[in-house]
C-alpha cells in the first residue's frame, strides 16, 4: 500500500533531521537500499557467469558433456540474473519512482477490460436488437 502524500512528508521531515542530527550514522544506512542488493546480486551473476564459462571449458577439454551442459546451465542462469538485477538497479543518485507514477505506468501496460467489455455488451446489444426486429 502506498504512503498518502502527508506519510511522505512525515519521512522526509523524519530523514532531514536523522541526517541534522547524526549524519554518520545516516550515510551508513543510505547503502542498505534495493540499489545496494541488486548491485551485489550482479555481481555475484557476473562471478557465477565465469565460473559456468570455467566449467564449459573444463567439460570440453576433458570430453565431459554433462560438465559442459552444467556450465553452459550456469551461465544462463547467471546471465539471467545480471539482466534483470541490471534492470532494477537503476543509476546512482536516482530516486525510485513515486508510486503514482509506477501505478500510471502499470495501467497505462494493462489491456483496458472496461472498453472491451462495453463493446462486447454492445455487440450482444445489436444481435439481440437485430433478431428482435
Amino acid at each position: 500500500m502506498p504512503l498518502s502524500e502527508h506519510e511522505q512528508r512525515m519521512l522526509e521531515q523524519m530523514e532531514r533531521a536523522l541526517y541534522a542530527e547524526d549524519p554518520k550514522f545516516a550515510s551508513a544506512l543510505e547503502g542498505t537500499g534495493l540499489r545496494t542488493f541488486t548491485r551485489r546480486r550482479i555481481y555475484l551473476a557476473v562471478a557465477g557467469f565465469l565460473v559456468g564459462v570455467a566449467l564449459l571449458m573444463g567439460g570440453m577439454i576433458a570430453k565431459l558433456t554433462w560438465v559442459g551442459v552444467a556450465g553452459f546451465l550456469v551461465m544462463l542462469v547467471c546471465a539471467v540474473l545480471a539482466v534483470t538485477g541490471w534492470r532494477k538497479a537503476g543509476k546512482p543518485g536516482e530516486q525510485p519512482a513515486p508510486a503514482a507514477a509506477r501505478g500510471r505506468l502499470a495501467r497505462r501496460h494493462q489491456p483496458r477490460k472496461g472498453k472491451v467489455m462495453d463493446r462486447i455488451e454492445e455487440r450482444w446489444q445489436r444481435r439481440r436488437d437485430e433478431q428482435g426486429q
